[in-house]
């Protein structure tokens, strides 16, 4: 019998914003991933475990329940995969990113996979807000033969709106390591209106980058060119958007600059199918809070 143990600590709205935290750590019983302690802190929740396509890997959805960040939040969330766990782990929504009034708002993730562990990170876009202070930091120990694919995509501006990024500062650190050594480091810096954001070397006038990373198994040369070819399918590549493909050792890089998330995240919902193909032998299952 799993003893599952989940908490939900007393709001903590301090004067200088949230500090909302989460801890999650899932394990492999007899070949079903469960959620055996689930710890939450305001704003953040879980929802209840969704098994969609089979008790081998565990659907988590994340809730901020606040509805979006303000300056002076600080979110921490830990995940923590036993051996042999398998889980999915994505957001309810969009997470927005409001005007600051001069404080910064952080995000700190620490995900931690044990020995034949994988983990889908999969969060819906980030818009950051003109005016935003906003600096996302995540961290993932590796253990050999564990495996992890996580994506980002980010919105400057509400641009639906006619609002461009042109004050504030948004920065981005991720790192993965593996028994002490760095797999891959990537640190982004970007200031409201800066020229990088119309230079042809930064963001070219475009309001969206995304990034998705592989990182646990070497990818072959067949698979790397099936990547490579989905880019110029119009359907999840359209114009005036530029993309990249790198092999990374023991991982997969890819990049996207253009104007719709929606093009960024087909484009890298396409590439997760051919990993999860290579590498688990199944089609990916698309979260239900993805469907509108």
């Amino acid at each position: 019998m799993v003893n599952q143990n989940s908490t939900e600590k007393p709001t903590d709205k301090v004067q200088n914003g949230w500090h909302g935290c989460l801890n999650l750590i899932y394990a492999n019983r007899s070949g079903a991933t469960q959620i055996i302690r689930n710890e939450m802190q305001a704003p953040l929740k879980v929802q209840r475990p969704f098994y969609p396509e089979g008790k081998e890997v565990c659907h988590s959805v994340i809730l901020h329940t606040a509805g979006g960040v303000v300056g002076g939040d600080r979110l921490s969330s830990n995940f923590h995969l036993q051996p042999n766990a398998k889980a999915l782990i994505t957001t309810a929504a969009a997470s927005k990113i409001y005007r600051s009034t001069g404080l910064e708002s952080q995000q700190n993730i620490d995900i931690q996979l044990d020995t034949g562990a994988n983990l889908e990170w999969l969060p819906q876009e980030t818009i950051v807000f003109d005016g935003a202070i906003y600096r996302q930091n995540l961290r993932v120990e590796l253990a050999p033969k564990a495996s992890i694919l996580l994506w980002e995509i980010t919105r400057f501006g509400r641009t639906a709106r006619g609002e461009k990024f042109l004050s504030g500062q948004w920065r981005s650190h991720t790192e993965i390591w593996q028994q002490n050594r760095p797999l891959w480091i990537d640190r982004q810096l970007l200031a409201g209106g800066e020229k990088m954001l119309e230079s042809p070397h930064g963001l070219a006038g475009k309001p969206v980058v995304a990034t998705l990373a592989w990182v646990g198994e070497p990818i072959s040369t067949e698979l790397l060119e099936k990547v490579r070819a989905l880019r110029s399918e119009a359907t999840i590549y359209p114009g005036n958007s530029t993309a990249g493909v790198t092999r990374i050792p023991n991982g997969l890089l890819c990049r996207y600059r253009g104007g719709s998330t929606a093009a960024a995240r087909d484009w890298f919902a396409g590439i997760w199918e051919l990993l999860r193909l290579s590498f688990s032998q199944r089609p990916c299952c698309l979260p239900r809070v993805w469907v509108k």
